[in-house]
């Protein structure tokens, strides 16, 4: 089966436009959907929904810590029981728009430093896990794709819950299998590597490190990102070579 491409849409709040969701949507295959704690509102959700199904494209929730300030790019030290209950609250207001219009919610992915603390803290992690595992009818988790892809299956197979693991276009991998940080030069590709680690992955689903090392990478979605023309752009030509 070839990657999935998913893409974080739905981000704008009131009369404030982020990202070009229409633009974006005919190349997706999965619409992660702010639901309103980092960006978002119920207008913009409706909207971004209605988008996703004209497109034929899968909706998933888009939670995040109550940062709606900073965009959800900020850590929270939450307890197990408000991350369990803030993205059971999340989920249940993307899913309920949803099932309105007739569509069906299938993968939870989280944004920001929720995700980011998620693949970095068991704790969290655990009680992500706790209330997407948890929620009244099954949804997936996405999370990011590492060497440590047995031990997360094995952590979400206690709440019976499905993982997909995402990869990602633009970014530089570490012989971990994570992502290189942001602060070093080389953490985001140009267009050219990019494009070439895209074809890599697809065709032989491995990565080269920053030390140049081919480490396999067990992906079954790739994100990617709509922020601009030229990320658009880029979408299209990524769609393009998967499915050459």
């Amino acid at each position: 089966m070839a990657l999935r491409l998913n893409c974080d849409l739905g981000e704008g709040f009131g009369s404030w436009t982020m990202g070009m969701d229409a633009a974006a949507m005919p190349h997706i295959d999965q619409a992660n959907i702010a639901c309103g704690f980092h960006a978002g509102d119920p207008l913009i959700m409706r909207k971004t929904l209605q988008l996703a199904k004209e497109h034929g494209v899968t909706p998933g929730a888009h939670p995040a810590y109550p940062d709606l300030v900073g965009f959800g790019r900020r850590s929270m030290n939450c307890s197990h029981d408000e991350i369990v209950a803030f993205v059971q609250y999340q989920i249940a207001a993307i899913d309920g728009v949803a099932q309105s219009l007739g569509m069906a919610l299938e993968y939870v992915k989280p944004h920001g430093a929720l995700y980011n603390d998620m693949m970095a803290k068991p704790g969290v992690r655990r009680a992500v896990m706790t209330a997407v595992g948890g929620y009244y009818r099954p949804l997936d988790l996405m999370l990011l794709a590492t060497q440590q892809a047995d031990e997360h299956l094995a952590e979400a197979a206690e709440f019976d819950l499905g993982l997909q693991f995402e990869a990602f276009a633009d970014r530089c991998y570490m012989d971990d299998g994570k992502l290189t940080p942001r602060t070093m030069d080389i953490a985001v590709h140009t267009r050219e590597k990019m494009l070439a680690q895209v074809k890599q992955l697809n065709t032989t689903g491995t990565v080269t490190t920053n030390t140049g090392k081919d480490i396999p990478v067990r992906a079954d979605t790739l994100c990617v990102h709509g922020d601009n023309a030229e990320g658009v752009a880029a979408i299209a030509e990524i769609r393009a070579l998967i499915h050459a």
